[in-house]
């Protein structure tokens, strides 16, 4: 399993539009973190966009995963960058073979 650092930057002037979409989008979420997919997520301070952890098999699964998120099917993410991440200290440590 791979662990990626998902970060999301939202459109501009999507905010009524992630709002609507939030809900779905946090149950979303909420269902991949019970299955261990999800190892956090959260929004930036400043509204612009959102960090979101996963571990998956590989990159293609990621993608086949983000294409489900409500936000996505909303049209609020104006761009995403994906990036394999090894955590070596803290928390989430160790969780890369």
């Amino acid at each position: 399993m791979t662990v990626f650092a998902v970060e999301y930057v939202y459109a501009a002037d999507s905010t009524e539009a992630r709002n609507e979409a939030r809900p779905a989008h946090r149950e979303w979420l909420a269902g991949l973190a019970e299955d261990g997919a999800v190892l956090a997520s959260g929004p930036y301070g400043d509204g612009a966009g959102a960090l979101l952890i996963f571990k998956t098999a590989d990159e293609a699964a990621l993608n086949s995963i983000l294409k489900q998120d409500p936000f996505a099917a909303a049209g609020v993410i104006a761009g995403t960058r994906i990036t394999e991440w090894s955590p070596i200290i803290g928390v989430l440590a160790g969780l890369t073979a």
